[in-house]
């Protein structure tokens, strides 16, 4: 098959969204098919072509419920005249989605859209994107859901849409079959007592002022370790100065914050390093993280954002903290967690490491079942096959 594959970043680029196309894009050129990705350009990408994954730049950002500046007509004759049999949008409510809509009817392959959960839905500013949107939606052959119960399928059945298919997000057999390097990471990183970690851009919405929050109230020895990397506009500078706060207060309690931006090889070591998985983000759809986490082994506690309860069932791995609805922020689906329950909650799981052992073996062995990105990519091509018959 000649595929293209379109969202707003790919790498070098770190996230969620970038992590999930990249696997599929680079099984399904393994296993022999003509992969493209449409993406933004970035200026530290030295090549067009990644692990057999073509890949074709626009210099664009916006999205259509606010403004879309850049290379969008030619973005839009690309869509129109490319010779694939497939084209996937994944994730609305940005330019790479948003500007296919315009020309649906002019894209002759079969058309497949992961929509990512619709993060800003009731959002007043989304309000007339949202309206158009069962317009669109019903020009698609098929659309994928990370979750059987989250607002986005439920938006579409809602609107009588058809050909709804629900596959879950994964991690990767190929960083997690060994799990080796733990005492090495530790190491390098004057990792000595009981360790907890979160891993997040630095984006505002991935919890780490809760996790913080977290930090100062837990009573026993522990190093915190925040990954992520920065973004303009973010939360990083503000989490520095949180850090150094609260290891100058906390140095004689053997308590200490470490902000690290880390390569994925390093974050993979990550996971497979630490005791316990934090993960207090105010705002998902299908974090892939915690996937990841459950594949290393690692027990988790989460915020109900997105389909997070969900996973922490399928998987075994994790628990999710008393969590409520955050009006303030952007977005129909932000939370926030209970503080002092994520405390206590925390605290338990310190004083039980048998349970956490549990835990985190019961998430290995459901994660090698069913949410490898073999096994996913399978349902991915079994997917277009269909829709193209």
């Amino acid at each position: 098959m000649k595929i293209l594959h379109t969202v707003e970043f790919y790498p070098p680029s770190q996230g969620g969204a970038q992590e999930v196309v990249r696997q599929l894009s680079e099984r399904m050129a393994k296993a022999g098919h003509d992969v493209t990705v449409a993406t933004t350009s970035l200026p530290e990408r030295k090549t067009k072509t990644l692990n057999g994954v073509k890949i074709k730049e626009f210099a664009i950002q916006g999205k259509l419920a606010t403004k879309i500046t850049g290379e969008t007509k030619e973005y839009q004759e690309f869509l129109v005249g490319g010779d694939f049999d497939i084209v996937m949008n994944y994730a609305a409510q940005q330019w790479a989605t948003d500007l296919a809509f315009e020309v649906l009817d002019k894209i002759k392959p079969k058309k497949i859209l992961v929509p990512c959960g619709y993060s800003s839905l009731d959002h007043p500013d989304f309000k007339n994107y949202y309206s158009k949107l069962p317009t669109f939606l019903k020009k698609y052959d098929a659309s994928i859901y990370n979750s059987p119960t989250y607002q986005d399928i439920k938006f579409a059945k809602k609107n009588n849409l058809k050909n709804l298919y629900v596959i879950p997000n994964g991690a990767d057999e190929r960083e997690f079959t060994n799990l080796s390097g733990r005492r090495k990471f530790r190491k390098r990183f004057g990792i000595k007592h009981f360790f907890i970690l979160t891993v997040g851009s630095h984006t505002g919405s991935k919890g780490h002022d809760e996790a913080l929050d977290v930090f100062e109230h837990f009573p026993f020895p522990c190093t915190f370790v925040i990954v992520g990397n920065k973004i303009e506009g973010g939360c990083y500078e503000k989490c520095l100065q949180r850090a150094e706060e609260l290891n100058f207060l906390k140095r004689r309690r053997l308590k200490k914050v470490v902000l690290l931006n880390l390569n994925r090889e390093d974050t993979v070591a990550a996971l497979k390093s630490a005791d316990l998985f934090l993960f207090l983000s105010n705002r998902e759809a299908s974090p892939v993280v915690l996937f990841e986490a459950a594949a290393a082994g690692l027990p988790f506690i989460s915020s109900a954002a997105g389909n997070s309860t969900e996973i922490a069932e399928w998987t075994g791995a994790g628990i999710v903290t008393k969590t409520i609805p955050h009006h303030g922020r952007i977005g129909s689906d932000d939370v926030s967690v209970d503080i002092q329950e994520t405390v206590n909650l925390l605290k338990r799981l310190w004083l039980n490491p048998l349970r956490r052992h549990k835990m985190g073996k019961w998430g290995r062995k459901n994660w090698r079942k069913k949410y490898t990105w073999d096994h996913i990519t399978e349902q991915y091509l079994q997917l277009y096959e269909e829709v193209l018959r």
